[in-house]
This record gives structure tokens, sequence and C-alpha cells, in this order.
């Protein structure tokens, strides 16, 4: 399902914001029936949620707190990225962490092994309503390690493309349902010629300058969509496709030619020459649709289109962990599941940012699917998270290694091969190095 924001009308995201808040206190008021008497049970809980993310989680959390009377969640909000992951491994070595903390599913596997985090007791969440049938399989498959749970999933994140269906129209490339069909890079190069004839500019957006992340995205997607593997076991030089790896990198080279792309674009300018409409498609991540929606242009938003064999996208999940404590308050340890359970049954309002909840029954409701962001729901069943190591996931510097070596050959100044090369020497390095939080043998 996609949208069209000129075919018929739909709840606003503000709209939704409130009927989310409404209907989630509803709901959370059968949830916090349990605490420490005399007094609401403090809960100490980290984010690293800045921005309007910053401000629809802190929504969340009063609703949360308003809604009983067992607990008061405090939030503590750090920098984003290795600031932040320094601080909660710091924190847990010392056994002074927080009672509860939001992680990257893809930083689990650095942190699980050494103790850094507990497992969830699988039987509580779904005592609570929360478990294996209430999210997709892949996104609760990635919370695990050896066995059990350590991560919970309030959302996905996956990168889509974002489509201007005025200029795509234009262009006759729009389809009925709002898409635009790119069934391979060379379809990619005609749709970006054919938009960049209609903006009398260029056709696409994608920035990536200085942007590691931004690098790593789009080349991961294509790369798994011909079916390649990256597998990163420690002790061991990486595994993957040079010749995969190859055409992901020519095919993005390939619209950064000044006409379709801008040849050196970085991530703010893409989304600027994007919502003031010099350009018909954008590729980003979910979190940008709302920037886009406040900008008032007619747009679709939906998965990454398959170019090659088989569907992908590249994603992550912000998600609940609960770091190590040298002493655990089982009040404060009883509200940290309330609390968990109450914010997926109330992530309505989590999707103003543009995420996908990964508590199915928000996603399965008529409030959302009525938003613009219903429209790439279903990018979950092709989520490919980052391969597993201890040095990789979001806000690790493996996707800055990546730009160390790769910012180069998407500027023309060295060839896909020895780019590729350059950053697999790299990760070989790492995965001859001990987990630093991992115990010694």
């Amino acid at each position: 399902m996609t949208t069209d924001r000129r075919a018929a009308p739909r709840l606003s995201r503000r709209g939704f914001l409130g009927a989310g808040a409404a209907a989630g206190t509803a709901v959370l008021g059968l949830t916090g029936c349990s605490g420490a008497t005399g007094g609401r049970t403090p809960l100490d809980y980290w984010h690293l949620m800045s921005g309007g993310d910053g401000i629809l989680m802190g929504d969340m959390v009063a609703a949360v707190n308003a809604s009983q009377q067992a607990y008061t969640a405090a939030q503590t909000v750090l920098a984003w990225g290795s600031p932040y992951y320094t601080k909660l491994a710091m924190s847990s070595v010392a056994g002074r962490a927080p009672d509860l903390a939001i992680m990257h599913h893809t930083r689990v596997a650095g942190y699980a092994p050494g103790g850094l985090l507990e497992p969830w007791d699988v039987a509580e969440l779904e005592r609570l309503g929360i478990g294996p049938s209430t999210q997709p399989e892949r996104i609760w498959q990635k919370g695990q390690h050896e066995g059990q749970v350590y991560s919970i999933a309030l959302d996905s994140h996956p990168y889509i493309m974002i489509v201007n269906t005025d200029h795509a129209d234009a262009a006759g490339v729009l389809e009925s349902d709002g898409t635009v069909e790119i069934s391979s890079p060379e379809q990619l190069v005609e749709v970006g010629t054919r938009l960049a004839e209609v903006t009398g500019g260029t056709g696409l957006s994608y920035g990536f300058l200085g942007d590691g992340a931004s690098m790593w995205r789009f080349f991961y997607t294509l790369y798994r969509q011909q079916g390649a593997e990256m597998v990163l076991t420690p002790g061991h030089p990486a595994e993957y496709d040079m010749d995969a790896a190859v055409t992901a990198l020519t095919t993005v080279r390939s619209i950064l030619d000044g006409r379709i792309a801008v040849q050196s674009n970085d991530l703010g300018g893409s989304i600027a020459e994007f919502v003031s409409g010099s350009t018909g498609i954008l590729f980003t991540g979910v979190w940008e649709t709302p920037t886009v929606e406040d900008a008032g242009i007619p747009y679709s938003a939906v998965p990454i289109p398959t170019m090659f064999s088989e569907p992908a996208a590249y994603g992550d999940s912000h998600a609940f962990v609960l770091p190590r404590q040298a002493s655990v308050d089982p009040d404060s340890r009883r509200a940290a599941y309330e609390f968990v359970a109450a914010m997926l049954k109330s992530s309505g309002t989590w999707a103003q940012a543009g995420h996908v909840p990964a508590y199915l029954p928000v996603v399965e409701s008529e409030e959302y699917q009525a938003l613009p962001a219903s429209s790439y729901a279903d990018v979950t069943e092709i989520l490919n998270y980052d391969p597993e190591a201890y040095f990789s996931g979001s806000g690790s510097n493996f996707q800055n290694y990546f730009a160390e070596n790769i910012q180069t050959v998407l500027l023309g100044r060295t060839e896909p091969q020895e780019g590729m090369t350059g950053f697999i020497e790299r990760v070989n390095s790492l995965l001859m190095q001990p987990n630093p939080a991992a115990p010694a043998a």
C-alpha cells in the first residue's frame, strides 16, 4: 500500500498524535498495577532521542506516567552515537547503570556477550501482552543472543524511497498506486533522467558526503538485493561477495553524474533540494518523512525498489534493554517491564517520527493505517540489519570505516573494488581483535 497525499484525506500526524495519546492512556491504565508501597517506584530511563524524536519520546513517557500510579519514569537524554554507547557501557561495568535504556538492535552483539545487558524474562513479557506473536518475526529474532532475549524493539526504521508525485506524474513514471517502478539499475538511471527533464535540474536526491551511515544504508540495501551475504566471525576473515559489492557501488555511482543526482551532496543538502521541489525522488530513512510532510509537497513514501533479484532494505530498530546493575531493585525491575509494555502499546505516537512501530496491534489499527507512514509498513518483511559483530551497528565506528574507503569511490576518485578492499582490510583487522566488552577466556 502506498500513500499519495492527493488521493484521499487522511488523518494528519498531529491529529493522530492526539488520538494515539488518548488511546494509549486508555490501554495503559490496565498495565501499571503494581509498585512499592508508600509512593511511586522511581524508574531511571536513558535514551538518545533528540529533536522531533526526543519530543515524541517525552510525550510518550509523560502519558505513561500519567496513566498509572505504580511508578514514575524519569528520562535522561544523552548525545547520540558513541558518547551514548560508551557511557552506557561504562555504567554497566560499574554496576551503576539505569533501570532501563534504549539501544539499537544492532548493538546488542557488542554488549550481551560481556554481561553488560541482562536478558528479559519472556514469560513476564507475555503476561503483559508482549512477545514473539506481537512483533514481526525478524525483528523479534534480532533481539536475541545465544537463545535469550536481550532487546525488545520499539520500532523499525528502514531505508526507503520518497517520491514527489507531481514530478513523477509529469515525467510519466508514476504508477496508479503512487509508486515509481524501478526494477533494475538501468531503470534507475532512466527514471532519474526523465525526472531531471521535468525539474530542469536533477532528478534524484541522495546525500552522502561525510556521512558513513548514508553511504552504508544505500550500499547494503543494493548488496543484499543481490542475495549477497556478509558474515563477520571473530578470529576469521570476513565472508563477503566482491562482485555484488562492486555492482552495488557502481549502481550508486551511476546516478552521481550531476544530471541525475548532484555529484557530491551531503544529507542535509539532499533533503533540502527535495523538499524545495528541485528533484523528484529522495533516498533516505523513514525518519525524514515528517520533514517531507511538513513541507507540504505531494508525495508517496514507499519501500526501496527492488533493483536486483531479491527485495531487501537496510534498517535498524530502537529497542529497550536492561543494563547490568550491581544490585537490582525488584520494584524497579517490575516497573521496567510494565513501562516497556505500556510504551509499545502506545507506540502510535512514536509513528509520528516516521518509524514503523514494532508492536503489531498498533500497526494493524485503523489509526495507524490512516497515516502516510503506513505505506511502507510492509518493509519489515525485507528488513536487513548490519552484519553482526561487536563493532558494527548504528552509532558505531563501523559505518565510519566504510566512509573512509568508499567516499572516494562515490566521488569517482577510486574504483569500487579498491575501496571495498580497503574497507574489508579494516574489518578483518577488527575481527582478529577480541571484543573489549567480552569476558576474558
